[in-house]
């Protein structure tokens, strides 16, 4: 079996905020919305349908802390979770806090608007935060 590697998308898009048992967790260099992404260290996985039944009770409850976490630090009007794949098709899952005041309420964030990159200090401060609240 090959070892993982992040796909070379996620990786340009994404910021390392910590490793929970099975998932990454990725900040997305997107300072228009708080939002997260998962990724299962399994190699080769692109839908949910190739974890292994453990492994998606486990992507679950990973989900389940990363929106707590979400909920926690940023008190949301929803949380948006989806697993699309479409651009990158390694097995992702993107937890989005959402409100009714952001650039594309009501519709999903995914060309709404261009993406507002965190500058150095606002990185420190976010990674930081979630670091603290996901441990």
């Amino acid at each position: 079996m090959s070892e993982f590697q992040l796909h070379p998308q996620l990786a340009a898009d994404t910021l390392h905020v910590a490793a929970l048992p099975l998932c990454d967790v990725l900040l997305m260099n997107d300072a228009n919305y708080p939002w997260l992404i998962l990724v299962p260290r399994v190699p080769g996985a692109s839908e949910l349908l190739d974890l292994g039944e453990s492994d998606r009770a486990r992507l679950w409850r990973e989900i389940d802390i990363a929106s707590q976490a979400l909920r926690e630090l940023f008190a949301p009007d929803k949380l948006n979770i989806a697993a699309l794949g479409n651009v990158v098709s390694q097995l992702h899952v993107h937890a989005i806090a959402r409100f009714k005041n952001d650039a594309a309420w009501p519709k999903p964030v995914w060309g709404a608007q261009p993406a507002k990159p965190y500058s150095a200090t606002e990185i420190a401060e976010r990674v930081d935060t979630l670091r603290g609240v996901l441990a």
